[in-house]
């Protein structure tokens, strides 16, 4: 297994691209759809350098993987799928998110409410193939309904669930968000061998430091500085919540979610061709 990582600064966010090395075929993981808030504009720079490496190394793409609903970045699963190819999947659990969201936004006429936007939706415990290499799908909510994450040999891309050890986990005060369950998310992944590898969502690093984009079970065990090894459910829930108490709605939430909704498509083509993100005010 090769593991090529995409860092973007923008949002701070991590794209992995799994290689199976054997077969020369691969997937990606959380892309990035660049987007201006400001001036509404959407461009694929970050989307396109993994493009480039697919099509440099000859590699086949099998898949376009979401670790769930992102509020703070665009997908380009969309757009990737047609530069490469592959599924989009993602856990069932955007169901459960579409029922919460696609009402506040009113966009059922665009937005399906079945998930059937997306090629495939992953039940906890799926399994599939990147080449010969073996993946498992384990269902890890608490941040969202819908989050999932991705278990190879010696290695779990988890999305948001955890952070470096200074940053602590993912927030749990999002609609369908539970403290709780992402407590009983980080103890599953807490159960696995201690070398394992944690490939993250998410790093913001000091001016000057490189950003760190994964860990191992057995370091965050020790050190995350919201969840250790030994840290008691209720004291993980009340720390958590006072956290996400403090914290700022993130800059992009209402046109990522409704974006991300549809795989990184925006709603649709109006009569004069023209496409919308649509604002609800008050409705967070």
């Amino acid at each position: 297994m090769q593991i090529e990582t995409f860092y973007d600064e923008n949002t701070g966010t991590f794209t992995y691209l799994v290689i199976d090395e054997e077969t020369k075929k691969s997937a990606i993981i959380d892309s990035v759809m660049d987007y201006d808030q400001f001036s509404a504009q959407a461009s694929f720079g970050s989307a396109d350098r993994v493009v480039q490496f697919i099509e440099q190394n000859k590699l086949h793409n099998q898949w376009i993987l979401e670790t769930h609903v992102h509020a703070d970045h665009m997908t380009a699963a969309h757009y990737l799928k047609g530069k490469v190819g592959g599924q989009i999947a993602m856990s069932v659990g955007i169901v459960k998110v579409l029922s919460l969201w696609v009402p506040k936004f009113e966009t059922e006429n665009d937005t399906p409410t079945d998930g059937s936007q997306f090629d495939r939706l992953f039940e906890d415990g799926d399994q599939f193939q990147i080449g010969n290499l073996n993946v498992t799908v384990w269902h890890t909510q608490g941040h969202t309904p819908a989050c999932a994450s991705y278990l190879l040999d010696g290695a779990i891309f988890a999305g948001d669930t955890l952070f470096a050890p200074t940053l602590g986990t993912a927030r749990c005060d999002f609609p369908g968000g539970s403290a709780k369950d992402l407590y009983r998310t980080i103890q599953r992944i807490y159960s696995l061998p201690e070398d394992t590898k944690v490939f993250l969502g998410h790093d913001y690093p000091a001016t000057g430091q490189k950003p760190c984009s994964v860990v191992a079970v057995g370091h965050s065990k020790q050190t995350n500085i919201l969840i250790k090894a030994d840290t008691p459910l209720q004291e993980f829930v009340d720390r958590r919540q006072a956290r996400d108490a403090t914290l700022a709605v993130p800059k992009l939430l209402l046109p990522a979610i409704q974006a991300n909704m549809r795989n990184g498509q925006f709603g649709a083509v109006s009569e004069k061709g023209q496409q919308f993100v649509k604002i609800p005010v008050s409705a967070i």
